[in-house]
């Protein structure tokens, strides 16, 4: 999968479980990449604006309220 239909893919994760939190070793066991590629993942839909950090060290979407 090209990196452009990774960040789709987990962009539809993210829709389809509004509440999901993920760390980055989480996220890696969820989508099946190593740490590295998920925090690639992970950067590129933060810069988007769809995911943020939270104080916790986990992602969640921007539209998320979650401390």
């Amino acid at each position: 999968m090209d990196f452009h239909g990774l960040l789709n893919r987990v962009r539809s994760e993210f829709m389809e479980m509004p509440g999901l939190q993920l760390t980055v070793p989480q996220a890696s066991r969820l989508w099946g990449l190593d740490p590295n590629a998920s925090r690639l993942v992970i950067d590129a839909l933060v810069d988007a604006s769809f995911l943020r950090w939270t104080e916790r060290g986990t992602v969640v979407r921007i539209d998320r309220a979650a401390a």
